[in-house]
């Protein structure tokens, strides 16, 4: 899994997510600002016209973790793990 730098367009529309070395172009050319720092966005500072690629969301729901992954095309550009607190609270009950 490579890492990948969410894109939101002037109007914060989400557009295809870019590598980090483009993003740090487009952040020293002073073209894009950062937006939120986890995960990583950026926010372009002119308007572009385009469609953005389609991104699924999948999610693996099990009993102590979830995970969700965004996927474009059969590629993983974003992945978490959601840790239930359900197992701490009822080790933490006397």
């Amino acid at each position: 899994m490579s890492n990948l730098v969410f894109v939101l367009d002037t109007n914060k529309k989400p557009l295809t997510p870019c590598k980090p070395s483009r993003a740090h172009k487009l952040l020293t050319a002073g073209k894009a600002a950062v937006f939120r720092r986890y995960p990583f966005t950026i926010i372009l500072k002119k308007a572009v016209t385009g469609t953005p690629e389609l991104i699924t969301l999948k999610l693996d729901p099990g009993s102590q973790t979830t995970g969700i992954a965004l996927l474009q095309d059969e590629k993983v550009i974003f992945g978490v793990e959601l840790t239930h607190p359900g197992q701490s609270i009822k080790a933490s009950i006397p």
